[in-house]
């Protein structure tokens, strides 16, 4: 029996070295769990152009947005495991999903195979110009003085942009309320008219707008101050002690997609992402690009599930 179990051991690996040879031999789909338009469908594009060009075939990025971005991580988890649909998972949708959201369907860790983390990045705090504050002090006074008045513009209920507010009014002793949208764009233009009054958001969605004039920002939500923003001061700096809030973004597979090809495809990512070109296109956006191995994003996926299990919870966020 352990000669043949044996044997059935090899077989698999020899099989699955050749179809990583092989692969890709027809088109890829990159799931983006957002609508067009936000930091995360700009990121896969960009990828998706150049792994085509590195592969010789398609790769076809389809936008899947809703749910918390469980939409999208179910078309995956339920997708063949041969390399041929990716997710674009991230800190909500690979961590904070399990403890926020009822009826998940899918585990984070089980069901799917990582490939590389993509990127990481703070987020910034900006408001309306109609909003009566030009800085962080200014905004807590303003909404310690309307209770329950301003809303602020999420990903979505349980996603990272709204656990970033929720830190910041627990942090704060301020209330306002969360309006989830299905991806940072319609949030944004929804901010820019006015229906919401702020956001907590990533750099690609919300800096041209604050470039433009459309928006203000009052801070950032990283450890440390942005580059090419080196006056804008981090929550923390601007009278939130302890504040920090970052998000991170990665490539998986469907679980059981053949180790050879996740490998295949990991080496690649990270060969496009640590090219000089790339590395300073998305950091005028304050994202760090940030690939590593299968066996390293799965370990990270592994801590943050367990992490948020322990915040979340002492947060008393439950599922909704």
């Amino acid at each position: 029996m352990r000669i043949k179990a044996l044997l059935v051991a090899v077989l698999l690996v020899v099989s699955g070295a050749a179809q990583a040879q092989a692969w890709p031999t027809r088109p890829v789909k990159i799931i983006v769990p957002y609508p067009p338009g936000g930091v995360t469908d700009m990121f896969s594009r960009v990828l998706a152009a150049q792994l085509q060009e590195s592969f010789g075939q398609p790769f076809l990025v389809e936008n899947k947005p809703g749910a918390s971005q469980m939409v999208g991580a179910v078309y995956v988890a339920k997708a063949p495991p041969d390399g041929y649909t990716l997710y674009v998972g991230s800190t909500t949708s690979l961590g904070m999903n399990a403890y926020t959201q009822k009826n998940i369907q899918y585990d984070p860790v089980k069901d799917f195979a990582p490939v590389s983390l993509a990127m990481t990045m703070p987020m910034f705090l900006v408001v309306n110009p109609s909003v009566p504050a030009t800085n962080v002090r200014e905004l807590v006074a303003v909404l310690k003085a309307n209770p329950g008045k301003y809303s602020y513009a999420t990903t979505g209920n349980g996603s990272s942009t709204h656990m970033a507010g929720e830190l910041f009014k627990k942090m704060t002793g301020t209330e306002m309320t969360a309006i989830p949208y299905k991806g940072s764009g319609p949030g944004i233009a929804d901010l820019i008219a006015g229906q919401v009054q702020l956001s907590i958001d990533p750099g690609a969605s919300s800096l041209p707008s604050v470039k433009s004039g459309k928006l203000r920002a009052l801070a950032v939500t990283g450890k440390k101050r942005f580059s090419l923003m080196p006056d804008l001061p981090t929550i923390d700096e601007a009278g939130v002690p302890g504040y920090e809030s970052v998000i991170w973004f990665g490539i998986v597979a469907t679980a059981g997609t053949p180790p050879a090809v996740t490998a295949k495809l990991s080496h690649e990512i990270g060969r496009i992402l640590r090219l000089p070109a790339n590395v300073e296109k998305f950091g005028a956006f304050a994202i760090d690009l940030t690939p590593t191995t299968p066996e390293e994003f799965g370990a990270l996926i592994k801590a943050d599930v367990a992490k948020w299990a322990k915040e979340l919870g002492e947060a008393g966020i439950k599922p909704e």
